[in-house]
C-alpha cells in the first residue's frame, strides 16, 4: 500500500507542474488521469488530491474573501468557496508575493472589487504578527521536543529490575486487597488515569475490571523509558505492598500500592482513549467507539449492573419452580406481526429472527411445566426513538393452569422480586451512584377492574407502543419515563379459536402445525408475558435513552461495531 501511495505521489507531482505552470488541468482532471495511470480507484488518489488542490489554489493569481458567504474554515480561497477574513487569505499563500485578494464589493450591482491599499497594509501587518508568533511556537516546541527526546534516550540508560530479596507476590485481583493489607503483591491492569509530580513522583489509578487502585512509583521506577513514555489504556503489571492511605487522604477501597518494580505489557497511544473520543463528543461518534466507551467508569458501572440484574431475574425463577430453556432464534413463524420481522435466506427457504420465543415455551409446558427464558428478540422497527431497538434481550416466561389474577400475582412478584434481589447485591451500591433517587416499587400494586382500566387507559390516551389502545386479555406493566416494560397475557387455548384467529389475521396455520398440536393434545389455560431487559434497566437506573444500557446498540442505521 505504502509502495503505491510513493508512486502515486510521483504521478501527481509530474502532472502537478502541468498544472501549476500551464493551468491547463486541474485538480479533478489530475486524480482522473493518476487513476488511470495506476489501474487503482480515484478515491484512492483523494489525499494526495487534496494537498495538491491547496497548492492549486495557493499558486494562484488572485484569492477571493467574502465576510457575508465566506468560511475561514471550510474555505478554500475560490470564488465559489471564499475565506471569510484577509488574514486567513495571507495565511494561506503563506509568504510574499501575495495574489490580488477580492472582497466584497461595497458598489451595488457589483459582487466583488480588489481589496483597498489600506486593509492589504493592515493584514500584511497582522500576517507579519502570525508568522512571529508562529515561528515562536515552532521554536518552543522543536525545544520542547529535542528535550524530550534526550530525556527519553537518557532514560533509556536506567533499568528497574525486581528485588529478589523481597518476598515473592501474590497475584490478585484489586478488589481482594484490603485482606492482603502490608503484604507484597502482584496486580495486573489498564492504566485509567496517570499524574506526574515532578521527575520523582508518578501516580497511577490501575483498572483491572474488579475494581480500581491508587498506585505510587517512585525514582527510577518512573524515570525509566517506559515510565515516561506510559499513557493511560496500557496494560501493566505492578508489584508492591498495600498500604492504608495516610489520614486524610482519599483512594478506592482505602489503600495504595507502593510500587517496588512493574512490567510493560501493552503500550497505548499517547493520549490513551482521549485520541479517539470524550463526553463532548457526537453521539455517533461516541457509538462508533463504544468499545473505549465502556472502558468508562459510567458505563462499565451500567454494564455490572446489568450482569447482576440478569443473574436476579434467574435467581428469582428458579427459586420459584421454573425451568430455564434455550430456544431457537431462527424461525419460521412469526409472533408480533410481519411488519417487523428480519426476513433472511436459510438455505433456500424462508426464514425470519424471532420476535419472540413465546410459542416454543408454550410447548414445553406439557413437559416441564412453569418455563422462561433469556433470549435475544430482534424488531425490524422502523422508528429511531430513545426507547426503541432492533435487537433486545428478552426475559419470557410462560405457565399452565393459570387464571388471569394468577398472572397478575406473578408479574407484580417478579418485578419486586428481582429489584429485592438486586438491592441486596453488591450491586446495589451502584445503582445509587447512577440513580441516587431510586425508590423500589411497593407491594401491592394498585389494581382495577379490567374493563375500568381499559377505559382508563383510553382516556388518557395511553397506548401500546404500536400505537393501539390495549384489548381484553392483555397486559402491560408500565414504568415512568420509559412506558411498557412488560406485556403480558391469557393465551388461547381453544383449537378452534385459535384457529379462527389464523384465518381472521390472515396467517397460514401450516408452518404452525406443531403450535396448533398444544389445543389438540392436552390443552389447558396458561398465560405468559415477556419483558425487555433494555428497558427493564433503563426505568431501574432512570437513563433518558434506552442505548445506554446496551453493550452495542442495534437501532435503525446503526449495526456496528
Amino acid at each position: 500500500m505504502r509502495a503505491v501511495r510513493n508512486a502515486t505521489l510521483i504521478i501527481f507531482r509530474t502532472l502537478a507542474e502541468e498544472a501549476l505552470f500551464s493551468k491547463t488541468i486541474g485538480p479533478k482532471d489530475i486524480n482522473q488521469s493518476v487513476a488511470c495511470i495506476m489501474g487503482i480507484p480515484p478515491e484512492v488518489c483523494m489525499q494526495a488530491g487534496e494537498m495538491l488542490t491547496l497548492l492549486w489554489f495557493a499558486s494562484a493569481e488572485e484569492l477571493y474573501v467574502s465576510d457575508k458567504q465566506g468560511s475561514d474554515v471550510d474555505g478554500d480561497g475560490s470564488e465559489q468557496k471564499p475565506f471569510k477574513t484577509p488574514l486567513k487569505a495571507l495565511l494561506f499563500v503563506g509568504k510574499e508575493p501575495f495574489p490580488v485578494i477580492y472582497v466584497d464589493s461595497q458598489k451595488e450591482g457589483e459582487r466583488w472589487a480588489v481589496i483597498s491599499k489600506t486593509q492589504m497594509k493592515n493584514t500584511k501587518k497582522l500576517f507579519s504578527r502570525e508568522q512571529m508568533k508562529n515561528e515562536s511556537k515552532e521554536k518552543k516546541e522543536t525545544e520542547h521536543a529535542e528535550r524530550r527526546e534526550k530525556n527519553l534516550e537518557e532514560a533509556k540508560t536506567i533499568v528497574i529490575e525486581n528485588d529478589p530479596s523481597l518476598p515473592e507476590p501474590k497475584t490478585v485481583k484489586i478488589d481482594k486487597l484490603e485482606a492482603l493489607r502490608e503484604q507484597r503483591v502482584k496486580v495486573f491492569g489498564w492504566v485509567h488515569r496517570l499524574r506526574r509530580q515532578g521527575k520523582n513522583l508518578l501516580f497511577i489509578v490501575l483498572r483491572d475490571g474488579a475494581g480500581f487502585l491508587q498506585c505510587v512509583l517512585m525514582d527510577k521506577l518512573c524515570q525509566c523509558y517506559n515510565g515516561l513514555v506510559l499513557s493511560t489504556e496500557s496494560t501493566v503489571a505492578l508489584y508492591g505492598t498495600v498500604k492504608p492511605v495516610p489520614e486524610g487522604k482519599q483512594a478506592p477501597g482505602g489503600h495504595e500500592l507502593l510500587c517496588d518494580f512493574w512490567e510493560l505489557i501493552g503500550l497505548a497511544p499517547a493520549g490513551g482513549a482521549d485520541n479517539l473520543l470524550n463526553e463532548e463528543s457526537d453521539v455517533d461518534v461516541q457509538l462508533n467507539n463504544r468499545h473505549m466507551m465502556i472502558r468508562g467508569e459510567n458505563v462499565s458501572k451500567i454494564l455490572k449492573v446489568r450482569s447482576t440484574v440478569t443473574q436476579c431475574f434467574r435467581d428469582h425463577f428458579f427459586s420459584r419452580g421454573y425451568y430455564e430453556i434455550t430456544p431457537p432464534t431462527l424461525v419460521q413463524t412469526q409472533v408480533e406481526g410481519g411488519s417487523t420481522l428480519f426476513g433472511l435466506d436459510y438455505f433456500g427457504e424462508n426464514a425470519f429472527l424471532t420476535q419472540s420465543s413465546q410459542l416454543y415455551l408454550e410447548t414445553c409446558i406439557p413437559a416441564l411445566g412453569d418455563t422462561f427464558c433469556i433470549a435475544q428478540s430482534y424488531r425490524a422497527e422502523q422508528s429511531r426513538t430513545r426507547r426503541h431497538l432492533s435487537e433486545y434481550t428478552h426475559i419470557e416466561a410462560e405457565c399452565p393452569f393459570m387464571t388471569y389474577e394468577d398472572l397478575l400475582n406473578r408479574l407484580e412478584d417478579l418485578v419486586c422480586d428481582v429489584v429485592d434481589r438486586v438491592l441486596k447485591s453488591p450491586a446495589a451500591q451502584l445503582i445509587y451512584d447512577i440513580n441516587p433517587d431510586f425508590k423500589p416499587p411497593k407491594r401491592p400494586f394498585k389494581r382495577m377492574n379490567y374493563t375500568e382500566a381499559i377505559e382508563w387507559l383510553k382516556e388518557h390516551n395511553i397506548k401500546k407502543d404500536d400505537g393501539t389502545f390495549y384489548e381484553f386479555g392483555e397486559v402491560d406493566v408500565l414504568m415512568p419515563n420509559v412506558g411498557e416494560i412488560v406485556g403480558g397475557s391469557m393465551r388461547i387455548w381453544d383449537a378452534e379459536e385459535l384457529l379462527e384467529g389464523y384465518k381472521r389475521e390472515g396467517i397460514d396455520p401450516t408452518p404452525y402445525y406443531w403450535y396448533t398440536d398444544q389445543r389438540k393434545f392436552g390443552t389447558c389455560p396458561h398465560g405468559g408475558y415477556g419483558l425487555g431487559l433494555e428497558r427493564f434497566l433503563t426505568w431501574l437506573l432512570n437513563r433518558h435513552h434506552i442505548r445506554d444500557v446496551c453493550l452495542y446498540p442495534r437501532f435503525i442505521q446503526r449495526c456496528r461495531p
